[in-house]
């Protein structure tokens, strides 16, 4: 079809307003399962400490008639400690730019900060839940807190050549092999021995898929859409309780965290905090800075499947 004889077009116009959305997409990862679903407390030092005790053994020998007590040994507690570290993210917008109107803001400089305080909380999760060795720096060296995976020894499954000390001690990592449920098994059974109840397990999303394919899930029977193909697993009924199974992006996708909310805490120095940082020229600069450590109240409460593989 022809064009109409000397229609002006847009190819030709020069004076069209620009159209910009006033909606900004991002897609960037931002959930953050540790750190969301542990508690929290405050701490007063950069190097915190706290308490584990356990049980004497059980015994079922019971006493002579008129027996004549033989005194027990009492149960000391254990002190544990981690340090607490520091993690900042920074917004600089110079005057002009604060002073304009851009699309789908405000101000610029609050809609950069809210993108930091995002960015520092990734940087937070993956801190907490990785296997960062505890660290209690210098005047050159950063403090680091012993991330989640340094701390497991009582139930983990590891890999050939894997191998981990506890105490926030980096452990290291093994040959890695498939994740599959009798791994998954044993470690739960491990922690149903020694008194825990994890009820969570966060996992890369390779893994997440893995499990979804276990071999339970095909006698399992539930009402859903005819037009829906269910292949998910997002809870996991064991022997010893159910796992909320939970994908996670900062977690290391070669290790499936075993987890008991109750017995971990985020430990903040210094809560969230925005400070601003003196001016030098035309431009305006704020720091979002958060002091933090990390409490696995007991240890033996959490369970790790480490080396696992990653395609």
């Amino acid at each position: 079809m022809a064009k109409v004889t000397n229609a002006f077009d847009t190819y030709s116009a020069t004076a069209d307003r620009e159209q910009l959305s006033n909606v900004i997409y991002n897609i960037s990862p931002q959930t953050t399962p540790f750190m969301s679903s542990i508690g929290k407390n405050s701490i007063k030092n950069v190097v915190f400490d706290w308490q584990t005790e356990s049980l004497p053994t059980p015994s079922g020998t019971g006493q002579l008639e008129g027996f004549e007590l033989s005194r027990s040994a009492s149960t000391a507690t254990t002190r544990v400690s981690n340090v607490a570290m520091i993690s900042s993210r920074d917004a600089t917008v110079t005057g002009s730019q604060q002073a304009s109107d851009p699309a789908g803001k405000k101000s610029e400089m609050a809609h950069q900060l809210a993108l930091m305080a995002k960015a520092l909380k990734r940087d937070m999760e993956t801190a907490l839940c990785q296997k960062g060795a505890k660290t209690t720096g210098n005047a050159t060296t950063a403090r680091v807190t012993g991330g989640f995976e340094s701390w497991i020894t009582s139930n983990v499954s590891r890999g050939t050549n894997g191998a981990g000390n506890g105490g926030g001690a980096a452990p290291t990592d093994g040959t890695q092999r498939a994740l599959t449920e009798a791994l998954l098994k044993t470690v739960l059974q491990s922690c149903f021995s020694n008194g825990g109840e994890p009820s969570m397990a966060i996992c890369g999303p390779v893994n997440k898929q893995v499990i979804s394919g276990f071999t339970g899930r095909s006698s399992a029977r539930q009402m859903i859409d005819a037009n829906t193909v269910e292949a998910s697993v997002s809870i996991y009924a064991s022997d010893f309780g159910e796992l909320k199974i939970v994908p996670s992006n900062f977690s290391r996708e070669r290790s499936l965290l075993l987890v008991d909310p109750d017995f971990a805490k985020v430990s903040y120095l210094r809560d969230f905090k925005t400070v601003d940082i003196s001016t030098i020229g035309d431009a305006e600069t704020k720091m979002l800075v958060v002091e933090y450590g990390l409490e696995v109240s007991n240890e033996a409460a959490h369970g790790l499947v480490a080396d696992l593989t990653t395609t």
